[in-house]
């Protein structure tokens, strides 16, 4: 077992910080947000950058927490049962919800800026062709996709299927409705 060192610091490193003092509310009360910020803020912090692997971040979220604390109870914390571990459950659910940002900024893909076709393609097409091109802009990216398998690679179902990732009956009823739009835009019916 070569992890107890490791959870033994993590540990260490979540639990390090002294509790607040109670002297401004009570001997039996939950302690003000200030003394609760100034005792917990470091561990929060140091919980959220092990989280999100980011020094700026972790502090934006540990901020935010407390602001979301602050303004849904006010200084005085005795509405909530038990307030570290309040602050522990936004801590973490903030930074998954921005992990979950970062994933998807990362997983965004700009668009391709539309390259322009060749000029001599342009006169080798057809009236027809530029027509039926015109209209296979207006299908989701997906319908094109079944569209151009079957027809110009002159793929099966079932390989279409393969190569999407999708089942027969989605590449068969996707081949439908593509070829219903295409059918309606070109006023073929």
């Amino acid at each position: 077992m070569p992890f107890p060192p490791l959870l033994a610091w993590l540990r260490r490193v979540l639990t390090d910080a002294p509790e607040p003092t109670r002297a401004a509310a009570g001997p039996s009360g939950p302690p003000a947000i200030n003394e609760l910020y100034h005792a917990r803020r470091l561990s929060l912090v140091r919980l959220a950058v092990l989280m999100v692997d980011d020094l700026p971040t972790a502090e934006d979220i540990v901020q935010d927490v407390f602001t979301a604390l602050y303004r849904k109870h006010g200084a005085d914390l005795r509405a909530v049962a038990d307030p570290h571990a309040y602050l522990v459950a936004g801590v973490t659910n903030a930074a998954r919800s921005a992990l979950r940002r970062r994933r998807t900024a990362r997983a965004y893909v700009a668009p391709a800026v539309g390259a322009a076709p060749a000029a001599e393609d342009e006169a080798l097409l057809g009236e027809g062709d530029r027509e039926v091109l015109r209209a296979m802009r207006g299908l989701t990216h997906r319908q094109r996709q079944v569209l151009v398998l079957r027809y110009w690679s002159e793929l099966s179902e079932q390989e279409i299927a393969e190569v999407m990732r999708v089942s027969r009956g989605t590449v068969k009823s996707t081949a439908h409705r593509a070829l219903s739009v295409l059918r309606g835009i070109l006023g073929e019916r």
